[in-house]
This record gives C-alpha cells, sequence and structure tokens, in this order.
C-alpha cells in the first residue's frame, strides 16, 4: 500500500500547551486505526535506530502519528521527566482517536522512554486505546531504572542526563550549553570529586532537574510514584488495554520490562505477552558482544507489533496465542523457546572451595551437591583498581563478551561447575543468596553469572549488582537478571563475585555514606568474608524443555 507525505499537525492540551505531530497516511481513502508513538528524542527520529519507519506502519494500514512530548522537538512548553507523561497522553490519544480518516480506535508503540509515556497514559483507562505495545520499558523507576537493588546505575544515568540535557538546552536556544554537553557526551562525563556528581551535570543543572532527583530524593518520596508505571498497577493490570512487551536479555531495563509483564500476567490477563531475544537496548540483531546469534535472533518485531495491533485494532488473525504468551530466546540453542507463562523452576547450587577462590580458578567450585574444603573465601576490594563494568547491559560492549581476563583478577572470586555431561537449560531468574561479613559499614556486590565453553573462555550470561549497609546476620541477597540458555554438554557455568563493577555503578566507600554522596577520597580497601556453607546459587534449570 502506498502512503502520503508526512503531515504536520498539532493538537493543545487541557492546559493550553501546543504538541506538534507528523502524521502518515495510507495513500489510498478510507478510515484506518491509529497508532501513536509520543517520544522526547525529536520527532523525526520515530525510534528509527529499532522500529522501521512510520511510513512503513502507514503503509500496513494504520494513520500513524509521531509526535514530540511536551517540551521536546517543537512542542511548547516545559520538559519534566515523565511527571507529564499521563495527562498529556491521554489527551493525545483522545486527539487522535478524533483524526479524519480515523476509525476511532488507538494503539500505542514505541520502546524505551516512549514505552513508559505508553503505560501512563494507558493508567488513565481512555476508551480509545485498544492496545499497547511497550518495549524496554521501566516499571518501578526507582528500581529498575535508576536504581538496580539500591544501587545508583552510573555510567547509565550520566551519559542519559547529559544527553537529554543537550536536548533541553536547544529547545531553550541555549547554545553554548548544547555545545558544552555535545563535546561531554563523546567520553563518560565522571565528576572528579564525586562520580556521581560530574561538573558539567553542575553547570547546567536548570537543563536536568530529573538528574538531582534521581541522586537526592528519598526512596520513599512520592516523586517515584509520580513517574512509575507500577503505581497504577491495579488500573494497568485490571482495566487497562492489551500488552505486549518487548525486550533483551542484555537490555538496562529488561528487569522493568519482565516485572510489567509479570504484574499482567499475576493479574491474570489472557492479553499480555512477552518476548525476549539475545538484544542489547538497541540494536536488534543477530551479533553482540562477539557473538553470531544466527538468523532466529534478527528481531520481527515490526511483524509481531503489526499482527498485535491487526487482531486488537483490526479484528483481525491471533498474534501470539495464550499458550505462548511468553517466547524467550535460548543463547545456548540460538532458538525461540515457548511458555504459557514466566517460567519459575528453581534449583539451588551449591559452592565451595579450598580458600583460594580469588587466585586459582581451579579452586573453586559450582554443583548442585558440592562439599567445601574450607570454611571461607577472602575478597579484598582496592578501589585504586575497582573490578571494570564487562560486557552486560552496562558494558562498554555490551553483550556475552568474553570476560575471562577479569575473571583471573584476584578481587574476583569465581566458582565453576565440571563440565556438563548433558545439556542444561536455563530460564528464569538468578539468585546469589549469599553469607558475606565485612570489616566496614557498607559494601556492594557485583554476581555475574557466565557460560564458561571448552577452551575456557569465560561468556558473560547474566548479572546482578547490589549495595549493603552491613546486616547483623551477614545475609547478602543479590537477585541477577533474567535469562534463557542451554548450557551444552562439556561446557561450564561460572559465578564470578566482586565488590565493584565501574562504571556502571559508583564504588562504595565502605564508611556507610551512600557512594552518590562519598567524595572520591573516601574510598578504603574492603575486606569481605564469604560463609561458604551458607551461601548458595538458586538457578532457574528446568526440568522439562520445551
Amino acid at each position: 500500500m502506498d502512503t502520503r507525505p508526512p503531515e504536520l499537525l498539532s493538537m493543545t492540551t487541557r492546559d493550553g500547551v501546543r504538541l506538534d505531530a507528523d502524521v502518515y497516511r495510507p495513500a489510498p481513502a478510507g478510515d484506518y486505526p491509529v497508532l501513536l508513538m509520543r517520544q522526547p528524542y525529536g520527532r523525526r527520529i520515530a525510534t528509527t535506530v529499532c522500529f522501521a519507519h512510520p511510513a512503513w506502519y502507514a503503509a500496513q494500514g494504520y494513520i500513524v502519528v509521531i509526535q514530540d512530548v511536551r517540551g521536546r522537538g517543537t512542542s511548547e512548553g516545559t520538559f519534566a521527566l515523565f511527571e507529564q507523561e499521563a495527562a498529556d497522553g491521554e489527551d493525545a490519544i483522545n486527539w487522535a482517536a478524533g483524526l479524519p480518516g480515523s476509525t476511532g480506535a488507538v494503539g500505542m508503540y514505541g520502546f524505551s522512554y516512549q514505552g513508559v509515556t505508553q503505560l501512563l497514559a494507558a493508567a488513565t483507562l481512555p476508551p480509545a486505546l485498544r492496545a499497547i505495545a511497550p518495549t524496554m520499558v521501566g516499571w518501578d523507576l526507582r528500581q529498575d531504572w535508576a536504581y538496580e537493588n539500591d544501587a545508583f546505575c552510573l555510567a547509565a544515568n550520566i551519559g542519559w542526563a547529559v544527553q537529554l540535557a543537550a536536548q533541553n538546552a536547544k529547545h531553550a536556544g541555549d547554545a553554548d550549553a548544547f555545545a558544552d554537553l555535545a563535546q561531554a557526551a563523546r567520553a563518560l562525563a565522571l565528576g572528579h570529586g564525586n562520580h556521581a556528581r560530574p561538573d558539567i551535570l553542575h553547570r547546567h543543572a536548570r537543563h536536568v532537574p530529573f538528574y538531582r532527583d534521581w541522586l537526592d530524593r528519598d526512596f520513599a518520596d512520592p516523586y517515584w510514584a509520580r513517574i512509575s508505571p507500577s503505581a497504577h498497577a491495579d488500573r494497568l493490570t485490571q482495566s487497562g488495554p492489551p500488552a505486549l512487551f518487548v525486550t533483551g536479555w542484555y537490555d538496562t531495563h529488561l528487569p522493568g520490562t519482565v516485572a510489567a509483564y509479570r504484574a499482567y500476567e499475576q493479574a491474570g490477563r489472557a492479553d499480555a505477552a512477552l518476548v525476549v531475544g539475545p538484544w542489547t537496548h538497541f540494536p536488534w540483531g543477530r551479533r553482540l558482544g562477539g557473538k553470531d546469534f544466527g538468523e532466529a535472533a534478527i528481531g520481527e518485531i515490526d511483524q509481531l507489533q503489526r499482527a498485535w495491533f491487526d487482531q486488537h485494532l483490526k479484528g483481525e488473525g491471533e498474534a501470539i496465542a495464550p499458550s505462548r504468551a511468553v517466547r524467550l530466546f535460548d543463547m545456548g540453542r540460538k532458538a525461540w523457546r515457548d511458555f504459557p507463562a514466566w517460567p519459575g523452576e528453581q534449583q539451588c547450587w551449591q559452592i565451595g572451595s579450598g580458600g583460594r577462590a580469588a587466585l586459582d580458578e581451579r579452586d573453586g567450585v559450582l554443583a548442585p551437591d558440592c562439599e567445601t574444603q574450607a570454611p571461607a573465601d577472602y575478597l579484598v576490594h582496592d578501589p585504586w583498581r575497582a573490578v571494570p563494568t564487562t560486557g552486560g547491559a552496562f558494558g562498554a560492549v555490551p553483550g556475552p563478551v568474553d570476560r575471562t581476563d577479569v575473571d583471573a583478577r584476584p578481587d574476583v572470586l569465581t566458582y565453576t561447575s565440571p563440565p556438563m555431561a548433558a545439556p542444561v537449560t536455563m530460564a528464569g531468574e538468578t539468585v546469589a543468596a549469599l553469607e558475606v561479613t565485612a570489616d566496614c559499614p557498607s559494601f556492594d556486590l557485583s554476581c555475574i553469572l557466565t557460560i564458561v565453553d571448552e577452551a575456557g573462555r569465560s561468556h558473560h550470561l547474566s548479572e546482578g549488582y547490589a549495595h549493603f549497609a552491613v546486616a547483623s546476620d551477614g545475609s547478602a541477597t543479590v537477585r541477577l537478571r533474567p535469562t534463557c540458555a542451554t548450557i551444552p554438554a562439556g561446557a561450564r557455568l561460572r559465578l564470578a563475585v566482586s565488590a565493584a563493577s565501574f562504571p556502571a555503578y559508583p564504588i562504595n566507600p565502605g564508611t556507610g555514606t551512600r557512594p552518590v554522596d562519598a567524595g572520591v577520597e573516601e574510598a578504603g580497601v574492603i575486606t569481605l568474608r564469604l560463609n561458604l556453607a551458607e551461601s548458595r546459587l538458586v538457578l532457574p534449570v528446568l526440568e522439562e524443555v520445551p
């Protein structure tokens, strides 16, 4: 189907602010459903970093509306991160439903920020909104975007804050600030005295007020509920539109997307689905971190979204059967696996060593049943040479990179299984339930799950990071990100434990001061004692493989 050139149309919000949009239409005359994307990065880019151009969607028989959110692109108003997206989104849906040539049925699509705008707007329950497709989103933005297990996501947050500040400066006509911020964006702008508070963001704080909120707001502050879809969970999961969630195993927003889907699933919604591919935040191809996952890994999300909206906006076909509501890419088999629900099987594996797991990769053992020769392993963290972030969701090169050299550092404990006698399939969430004592008031733990191939190379599979104040009972639980992989016969599993992952997260000073508040000179050496007899790794091993 041919399409018409895009048309610039504007609407006015309930409080009198003009919002601009590009509108794409099929060439043939007729009435069509509307697909709406609301985004903060300028409507012309239209999220083409991962989706087909809006003209492609228009050619499938839709009016496609790509709108600049308030205070971004050419839209009027002041941008306040996520805070106006519920009301503005509701107004935009009602406006889009009434466009000439519209059937009155609206769907929303988009990823990251554009995914959260869908959920916030959907929580207002506009009757015209018939389906959404939130991709790579936050659910509780404190828990799964700004922080993870109470640890500030340093590199990701600074990089995003600099980008948004630059675009806000451009929108405000502040050319000098834009040039300063654009230059800073070419390298990670860590602060000198405090890594989490870089000079560039202090100088241009008026262009990025949310960053200070994320640093300084108390975890119980109502601010977090104002910007989080999870605050509207009851409305969304009980009365909201059908939802198709998409994310990647190495996506920064994997935990939030899975949490959002599981909220729908636990509410008994049969019209929600989840797809997880072997991807980072973008792009969504077959190659990542030096691995080729094959043709099956090439994202066909555009085709899936078309089928999803055809079903719910046009009443045509069935995009995903409820019996296959969860579609996970198995990174070992390089193939998709379908589940009727999020997999929940778990198996408890033990760790053990001769007390030298930081020095000899042969010493630490991971197995369903193993005896430890030593009562404990000791881990010494030196902030001067903190363990670097490698691969995963936050590495400079993301994905399943080879981290063998990092595993060999003397400030990383490694526990490796014997070679698998037969393939072992995992799907779901991993939990490291450790017992740790420290010689200081606070510490961090990084837990990385890897596959060690027959050549001895250790490839990143899953990760978890957590911030702790010293607990009286020594318990330290680290929830790792979900994964799905078949470990082939002859390969091994490895758990790597360290006290840092920098610059993904700020260095814990060990003094009890929050890492985001501590000066770099405050950080000291931290010694951790891992009690092996009371430490476990809970793995999502499947007894029956679909």
